[in-house]
């Protein structure tokens, strides 16, 4: 039975050589060669061309830019862009290229095997999903039985909420889950509100670290506060308190009021922090005084909290797919049945100050 080929592209050996360990542990990957840079990938293509290329668009020079531009007239091929935090203008250069479909995620620049052992299911994930149904070397039944390892649920980090979420608070919270693409999202997001708005809890997958350098930046750029999370931190208007990489984040009553409790737990639908785990608790204890939000990403982390909030009576919305990077989150939870409104990017922050 044929197995999906990758060519990884990255200017580090570390990264090079740590990828090629991670994916050929799974039965159904075969790295077919690396390579340093656009030059010697071209090379390897003109020997045998990959279903899926693993590529850092950010290497030296804008090499990998360059790549992407000398293979989208080339064979149709699937491209999983894993690279450190990609600015806005550069995204928007690759959205714009046809012919080429490309999924996004990303990594530090420092700390990169353990990151990128901890990122290894959802790369895994990626590849499998990103592979061209039109791959004839592949089996078809090889894709059907593509699967990354079994999920963890919410259940491991705590119980779901009872039919009757008590409303003892009156201040109103917003809980926003994201993934691939959803920097720039919540960047939009939270620069348009104002100082006075409810509180924010979000989860945003990144790796360790990387969300206080992420929570640091958007606190420079916003009229809120926006900072990386720490256990018993009070949710307070004005307010956006970012999880941190590694750990889960949870919502909890203090009184008459509302605290996160950060912790250490599994990966919860492969991942840690989990949009999943953040929407449970936001159901469980804030109900009706809650609005979740859920906004670009690959997978389906959320799309069960989403469903649990909407039944706990928090007002529920998912970003549109035209304005998403990756529809995926968002569309798994509109499946499910969670999300009261679908509405674009652009009106996400008028929503949150009306509190719908």
């Amino acid at each position: 039975m044929s197995k999906i080929k990758v060519l990884i592209v990255d200017d580090s050996a570390v990264v090079r050589q740590v990828l090629r360990s991670i994916l050929e542990k799974d039965f159904s990957i075969q790295v077919i060669g690396t390579a340093a840079n656009s030059t010697f990938a071209m090379e390897r293509l003109s020997r045998v061309w990959p279903d899926v290329i693993v590529l850092n668009v950010k290497m030296p020079g804008g090499d990998g830019l360059v790549f992407l531009e000398k293979i989208r007239s080339e064979r149709s091929v699937s491209v999983v862009v894993y690279s450190p935090l990609i600015e806005q203008g550069t995204l928007a250069t690759i959205r714009a290229m046809k012919h080429v479909s490309i999924t996004i995620l990303t990594r530090p620049d420092s700390g990169l095997k353990k990151c990128i052992n901890e990122s290894a299911g959802e790369l895994i994930y990626a590849i499998k999903h990103a592979v061209p149904t039109h791959s004839s070397h592949i089996n078809p039944q090889l894709i059907k039985m593509l699967k990354v390892d079994d999920k963890l649920s919410a259940d491991v980090m705590l119980s779901a909420a009872s039919s009757h979420v008590p409303e003892i608070s009156s201040e109103r919270i917003v809980a926003i889950g994201t993934s691939t693409g959803g920097t720039q999202a919540l960047e939009f997001v939270l620069m348009a509100l104002p100082s006075d708005c409810p509180g924010i809890v979000i989860v945003q997958h990144m790796p360790e670290k990387f969300t206080a350098i992420f929570a640091e930046r958007l606190n420079s750029q916003c009229e809120i506060e926006v900072r990386e999370a720490m256990n018993n931190d009070r949710v307070l208007p004005g307010l956006a308190l970012i999880a941190p990489g590694g750990k889960h984040m949870m919502l909890k009553r203090s009184g008459y009021s509302y605290q996160v409790e950060v912790k250490d737990g599994p990966l919860v639908n492969r991942h840690c922090p989990s949009v999943d785990v953040l929407f449970r608790s936001v159901a469980k204890f804030a109900g009706r005084n809650a609005t979740g939000i859920i906004m670009t990403g690959m997978g389906d982390d959320g799309a069960r909290g989403m469903k649990e909030m909407h039944e706990a009576g928090v007002s529920t919305i998912a970003q549109d797919e035209l304005s998403c990077v990756v529809f995926g989150m968002p569309k798994e939870a509109i499946k499910l049945g969670g999300v009261d409104r679908i509405m674009p990017l652009q009106e996400i922050p008028s929503a949150i100050l009306n509190g719908l």
